[in-house]
């Protein structure tokens, strides 16, 4: 069998496959040398570089599995390469110290302003009174994202003696307090702390939501920190914060476009520190990311089970049956996970009808996978979402019940916070996924793109206010409806939104008179 090693490949990981197999290794790669040869390989190991689209997949004849030697799989066109019944696999935890130690690298420079008086002295000159820095002791961190490499950031930050704030959707307080974070609201997060670090995906509700509004109410001494994704922190507003002194200073390594445009705000701002993206740049993860994918190539080739993201170990029977709900599964994870409000302590998965005749744990798993993966800084999948759950202390409860009523098949999916429980439910009209009731309201959405899920008083003049607003700020409706329930006067309206929602608007929303409150659904992130 052939290999193809693309993107600069470890040599450790190289070596691994080297006396099993014929390995290619092809450094640099066109897109067009990548069509054209691709159709002799059994395996394809690729870093960030090498796009594999739909059409290199299609053009795979003998491809059987693919090899991310990092965490992300942006560049890999997943669900075509699952239709083709490819295997994807990455390295999750391979580049997680990298990581964190770039973050607080990160963060010393820039309380000790290093970069600029390395400049300096290199120029010949001798500036101690000006390059007066700050200590991290006493001072408070606050990590938005407490995943792996958030919770690392948080250890290290203690050992220097600062107080952690931690905000996260999805930590409770005994993981919180095993760590030695304080848990908070982002609100408290953001106006008590003195460096702030962030650690989220990028999604359509992560996307700025450090902008200009939140930086007017941080300290004016406040240091802010991204190596996680370009564009959490708005570069724009980031820029003038510093310029104007709202924000003493930033270590930016993620950007919005990558490479960096020459003209980019950020570039050549006093008191901004910038690196191209080198978070996982390490000699110890570049290996550890192509030992890891190698060994599952290997085993894969070899016939072996591998930890695949998008091809879970079930029966062909029972993935003929379950197959068709996966995507409601998770779109049904991700809704409640929307609804929440603070830390999710339990889960509970019901399934009603003939799917109950079979295996439904993997449905569970994409119920947990969906409810993870929007608010997770890493990938989250079939084999890692239990694990995860269960790093955060989320009791998950699964129920068969092979009576029906209104469908013959339907899944159930409910969240409590403590006093507080959000539902979903769902089922398949066809082939097509519908979710059917939100917290005891019946509606009939189509979960394929984002939505806007508005509990509302039941009186004229609000569906208008609505329309009025979102036109306004150029945001398409493309579907909407009003669910009703026993309560009398209350109503759930969901919209069908063809377009992001700047968290602004989402706040002038909320404020409408007679809208209880907005929670924007971004199913895309899935």
């Amino acid at each position: 069998m052939k290999i193809l090693a693309a993107d600069g490949i470890s040599a450790q990981g190289i070596e691994i496959l080297k006396p099993d197999f014929e390995v290619d290794i092809r450094d640099k790669i066109s897109h067009e040398e990548l069509l054209e040869i691709i159709p002799q390989f059994d395996a394809l190991m690729v870093r960030s570089a090498s796009k594999v689209t739909a059409d290199v997949i299609e053009r795979a004849e003998n491809l059987k599995i693919i090899g991310r030697a990092g965490v992300g799989v942006d560049n890999i066109d997943v669900q075509a390469a699952t239709s083709k019944g490819i295997l994807v696999i990455n390295s999750p935890g391979g580049n997680t110290i990298a990581a964190t130690e770039h973050t607080c690298a990160m963060m010393l420079a820039l309380a000790r302003k290093i970069p600029i008086a390395n400049q300096t002295m290199q120029a010949g000159e001798w500036n101690r009174k000006k390059y007066v820095g700050v200590e991290l002791n006493g001072k408070t961190l606050g990590v938005i994202g407490m995943g792996r490499i958030g919770a690392g950031v948080a250890k290290r930050a203690i050992a220097f003696g600062m107080e952690v704030l931690g905000y996260d959707p999805y930590i409770n307080e005994e993981r919180a307090n095993s760590i030695g974070v304080k848990i908070a609201t982002l609100d408290e997060l953001i106006e008590k702390s003195d460096f702030i670090t962030v650690h989220m995906p990028l999604t359509d509700e992560t996307r700025g939501m450090i902008s200009m509004p939140q930086m007017k109410r941080m300290k004016n001494s406040v240091r802010l920190i991204n190596c996680a994704r370009g564009g959490i922190i708005n570069e724009q507003d980031l820029a003038q914060a510093v310029k104007e002194g709202i924000v003493a200073g930033a270590a930016i390594d993620v950007f919005t476009e990558e490479p960096m445009p020459q003209d980019h705000p950020l570039r050549n701002v006093d008191n901004i520190i910038l690196t191209p993206h080198l978070g996982a740049s390490t000699v110890e993860a570049q290996i550890g990311v192509s030992v890891d994918v190698a060994e599952g190539i290997r085993a894969a080739l070899n016939g072996e089970p591998v930890a695949a993201i998008n091809m879970p170990s079930i029966s062909q029977q029972a993935m003929r049956v379950i197959s068709p709900y996966l995507t409601l599964a998770e779109n049904l994870g991700h809704t409640v996970a929307s609804l929440a409000e603070g830390a999710i302590k339990n889960l509970k998965v019901t399934f009603n009808g003939e799917i109950t005749k079979v295996n439904t744990k993997l449905l569970t798993t994409a119920v947990v996978k969906g409810m993870l993966n929007p608010v997770m800084e890493k990938e989250v999948n079939y084999v890692n979402a239990p694990g995860i759950a269960k790093e955060r202390n989320i009791k998950i409860t699964e129920t068969n019940d092979n009576s029906v009523e209104d469908f013959s098949n339907l899944i159930t999916v409910e969240v409590s916070t403590g006093d507080k429980i959000f539902s979903a439910q769902g089922t398949l009209f066809g082939s097509e996924g519908r979710i059917v009731e939100i917290d005891g309201f019946r509606v009939d959405v189509d979960p394929r793109a984002r939505i806007l899920i508005c509990p509302h008083v039941n009186r004229p003049g609000i569906i208008g206010k609505v329309g009025t607003l979102l036109g306004g700020n150029k945001i398409n409706i493309s579907g909407m409806q009003v669910g009703k329930t026993e309560v009398e006067g209350r109503s759930l309206m969901v919209l069908t939104i063809d377009n992001p929602i700047p968290n602004e608007v989402l706040k002038e929303f909320k404020s409408i008179d007679g809208i209880f409150d907005a929670k924007l659904v971004d199913f895309s992130s899935n």
